[in-house]
């Protein structure tokens, strides 16, 4: 599937999962029909769009996600004979000022030109490279040498033949050769190697899955953290619009004699810290764009729009219990697929020391046209040019080697435990980290409900707090009390909202589900599930 397609079906999977509550819309025009007042509610509440990365973590293949790739790479399997096959391409990122980028388009471009996914990928190539070499012991070496030679020796001869006692020898010698060794038999150490490489493959391809998913969950939270700071910054300015009608009201009050001058400095107070607010907002929002292409991979600063477009509900249910994710996550998750390789591959090893202990049978052959010329001080020598060949075989058994190979069988066995001991290690801490995602996924949904209702009654108190301060019945110190309460409630919604997305996402994540052809574990309640 090309890149296009693949955008369109992260894009059609966006229903599931997506920014705005209904049930919060309704209640907010319910809150704006009784208070009779726009108080900036609505753009507080619903600027995010998430659908685009929830698409891609409830379901989307790795293969139409990950750009290195075409095909299916989902498996630790695939994801090795896919940088087996491509070399990674050198990509430079160049945003466009005048687009804004979808989340799925962020994630394309750091898959692309990542240094980490470049990096997993050369490993994974490497790793393909040294299956290769492996698979080459069970290949004869065919070599051919060409020799030239020219040599003056001096011999003993008896003085009766030869005055001098010595004779004075130059050969010249010319020798074309072909040459063949062939290792038939190594007691099964080819064989232990050839799946010790193999394994290593296994490894590399899990770790390459494992650094695109965790690029893609860097990238999310990146991308989370900036829409968060924008709508922090929209939720600062309208509660300098709340304090500046405060402020009004107070000074309006001063002007008919039924407020003190202490009352209406202590609205421009609260006006002057809702400035103070809006100016650090906006100076955490262009933080967070910095944050977030550095977190793709590219030169930090903070030139970059993201698409805030509305979309769909609010993740709310699991479509798994508790136990299946995690089964899905002891399953599925690439560390501990890489771990489970490493053990195979330590087991290779044991084999592969152990055939040390066996005979090697080796041939080795060799085929040449020979051409000398000999000449001597004594006598004549006769030049001549002629095949020659030569044939071996060879059993090599050692006996004794001072203990190196049961040195090299204790560090291989020694081997094999510790990873063992790693993956119970790693089994244990993915279930933590299942069970930790899954209560704050849970303590998530109850804060972002929480956060509706605190808002409702905070705009509900504010708005009755002044309607009674106009009227004289109530103080400024009560309105000025309603109005923070109905600031943090702002921002409480928006912390909330954003964070139930991230735990929603992190539940895919410590799954191994980011970026798998698997069905998504949440789902909004509309579309039906278990309540977690």
């Amino acid at each position: 599937m090309d890149n296009v397609q693949a955008k369109r079906a992260l894009r059609a999977g966006t229903a599931l999962v997506g920014t705005r509550s209904a049930c919060v819309g309704a209640l907010v025009k319910q809150v704006r029909h009784a208070s009779g007042r726009r108080l900036g509610l609505i753009p507080v509440l619903f600027r995010f769009r998430q659908q685009v990365l929830l698409s891609m973590v409830l379901g989307a293949s790795l293969g139409k996600v990950w750009a290195q790739c075409a095909g299916d790479v989902s498996t630790p399997r695939h994801a090795a004979d896919c940088a087996a096959r491509i070399a990674p391409q050198s990509l430079s990122a160049d945003f466009d000022s005048n687009h804004a980028y979808t989340l799925a388009e962020l994630i394309d471009i750091a898959e692309r030109g990542n240094p980490r996914t470049k990096a997993a990928w050369e490993r994974a190539k490497q790793a393909a490279e040294q299956l290769g070499i492996e698979r080459s012991a069970y290949y004869p070496i065919l070599a051919g040498v060409a020799t030239f030679e020219g040599q003056r020796t001096i011999d003993p001869f008896p003085k009766p033949l030869a005055p001098a006692g010595y004779t004075v020898n130059h050969i010249w010698l010319a020798q074309p050769e072909i040459t063949l060794q062939y290792l038939l038999f190594d007691s099964g150490k080819r064989k232990a190697s050839v799946d010790a490489a193999t394994a290593e493959t296994l490894v590399a391809g899990s770790n390459f899955m494992e650094v695109n998913q965790s690029v893609a969950f860097q990238v999310a939270s990146a991308y989370y953290a900036l829409l968060t700071a924008k709508e922090r910054l929209q939720a600062t300015r309208e509660t300098l619009k709340t304090a500046q009608t405060t402020q009004d009201a107070a000074e309006l009050q001063l002007r008919n004699g039924r407020s003190t001058l202490p009352d209406v400095l202590n609205a421009k107070a609260e006006t002057a810290q809702a400035v103070f607010d809006e100016e650090s907002a906006s100076g955490d929002e262009q933080v967070a764009r910095v944050v977030l292409r550095d977190a793709i991979g590219v030169e930090p600063s903070p030139d970059i729009t993201i698409d805030s477009q509305d979309s769909e509900p609010l993740p709310q249910l699991l479509t798994l219990s508790i136990d299946e994710l995690v089964d899905r996550a002891l399953a599925d998750r690439p560390d501990l697929l890489a771990q489970a390789a490493a053990i195979r591959a330590a087991d290779s090893e044991i084999r592969a020391a152990r055939a040390e202990y066996g005979p090697r049978i080796t041939f080795a052959g060799s085929a040449a046209q020979t051409s000398l010329w000999p000449t001597a001080s004594v006598g004549q020598l006769g030049s001549a040019s002629k095949p020659t060949w030569s044939a071996t075989f060879q059993i090599e058994w050692r006996i004794f080697d001072g203990g190196a190979r049961k040195h090299q069988l204790n560090a291989a066995e020694s081997k094999h435990r510790e990873v063992q001991n790693q993956l119970a290690d790693k089994r244990d801490n993915a279930r933590r980290e299942v069970w930790s995602a899954y209560i704050a996924f849970r303590t998530a949904i109850r804060k972002q409900q929480a956060a509706v209702a605190l808002l409702q009654s905070a705009d509900t108190s504010y708005a009755a707090s002044l309607d009674a301060y106009r009227y004289g019945v109530r103080n400024l110190v009560d309105v000025l009390t309603a109005e923070k309460q109905l600031a943090l409630a702002r921002l409480s919604i928006v912390a909330a909202r954003s964070e139930l997305f991230l735990q929603a996402v992190n539940l895919e994540f410590t799954t191994g589900n980011l970026l798998r052809g698997r069905p998504p574990v949440s789902k909004p309640e509309s579309s039906g599930g278990r309540k977690p």
